[in-house]
């Protein structure tokens, strides 16, 4: 046993006890994976904050049911996707089949998943260099991605969440079957039906994931032409970066627009004459969001001093070019810790990511 497992089980004792203090420090150790489980779980950063809190309520109002047989982690995980199934079950919502003419271009129109929220690198990070939390894989870039997100949502809940603590979490089936006081045979078959039916809507693209995080030279330099061409509204310069097939949604807007000339035309409509921002001077700030490039866009109108918050575009970068621009709101920014206005001045982008 080593120094943090042996300092875990002394904090778990005092829980049993009602040591409020080393309840707290002990539950700060497993919140950020809990908070991407809960994620994972709802497609909502914002409704995953709330529930990670919840299940801190929970455990520490349920402190007593905690008998150590199973580790503080596995109890929490417990705690946390109840609280998410029960959620869900209070907030029933299934992807909508878009309505045809809300999208222009080529294929079918993507599932409307309205919930669906970003998720900050910089959250994903260990808060430590000997952070305690054990494995890597729970914010692997492979199960955080917003194509693998956006498939799940698909899912009924319960298969979710077997789902998600048998192939992410790694828990075999007896442990997800206690977890979710069923039966390791049902927990089998909710996995195999769970499976088929990810396969079946993430993007053929996706289904190979590519394990690494760190952006190349290449996409780098991508990222930065992309942002000289949003902020001069150089929509021929957009152009070369752009695959045929790109495609661009905008939850929780229904709009979506697939190929390169549907996601220009709206650009131009966007940037042109008669568009409220057509005068304003815009700026550019590198993120990182679900370990794939993103930038936030900041616009300064006449007449005022400020940058303004705008928007957020989450990207999908293959070989050389974007085939995806996931647009969401401004005002998730703050979670990235991103302010909501600039100052006219400001360093330039150093070609690296903020995370």
């Amino acid at each position: 046993m080593d120094a943090a497992e042996d300092d875990e089980k002394v904090q778990a004792a005092a829980v049993l006890v009602g040591d409020e203090r080393a309840f707290g420090e002990l539950f700060e150790r497993h919140r950020r994976e809990l908070q991407v489980h809960c994620y994972r779980m709802l497609g909502s950063f914002e409704e995953s904050e709330d529930l990670v809190q919840e299940t801190f309520l929970r455990a520490w109002r349920g402190r007593a049911t905690f008998q150590g047989r199973a580790t503080f982690r596995a109890w929490l995980y417990r705690i946390a996707t109840n609280a998410c199934l029960d959620f869900l079950a209070r907030h029933p919502r299934q992807p909508r089949v878009r309505e045809e003419g809300q999208g222009t271009g080529l294929g079918p129109p993507p599932a409307e998943i309205r919930w669906l929220q970003p998720y900050p690198d910089r959250l994903l990070e260990p808060v430590a260099p000997d952070d305690a939390e054990p494995d890597a894989a729970i914010v692997s870039k492979e199960t955080i991605e917003l194509a693998f997100l956006a498939a799940i949502q698909h899912l009924p809940p319960r298969q979710r969440a077997v789902l998600i603590l048998r192939d992410v979490v790694g828990w075999s089936a007896s442990e997800t079957a206690a977890q979710l006081d069923t039966s390791v045979d049902s927990v089998k078959s909710a996995l195999k039906r769970a499976r088929s039916t990810l396969r079946s809507h993430l993007p053929e693209r996706r289904i190979r994931w590519a394990s690494s995080t760190a952006a190349s030279a290449r996409e780098r330099e991508l990222l930065r032409r992309f942002m000289d061409a949003h902020d001069r509204a150089d929509l021929a310069a957009l152009a070369t970066l752009l695959s045929e097939d790109v495609r661009m949604t905008m939850p929780p807007l229904p709009f979506w627009f697939c190929g390169v000339d549907a996601v220009l035309g709206f650009a131009a409509q966007a940037f042109g004459p008669g568009s409220p921002l057509h005068r304003g001077r815009w700026r550019s700030v590198p993120t990182q969001a679900n370990r794939q490039p993103a930038v936030a866009g900041y616009i300064r109108l006449p007449r005022e001093s400020e940058y303004r918050a705008q928007v957020l575009n989450v990207l999908v970068i293959e070989d050389g070019k974007i085939v995806e621009i996931t647009v969401f709101e401004a005002r998730l920014l703050p979670s990235f810790g991103l302010p909501p206005v600039l100052a006219p001045g400001g360093a330039p982008f150093s070609g690296r990511p903020q995370s």
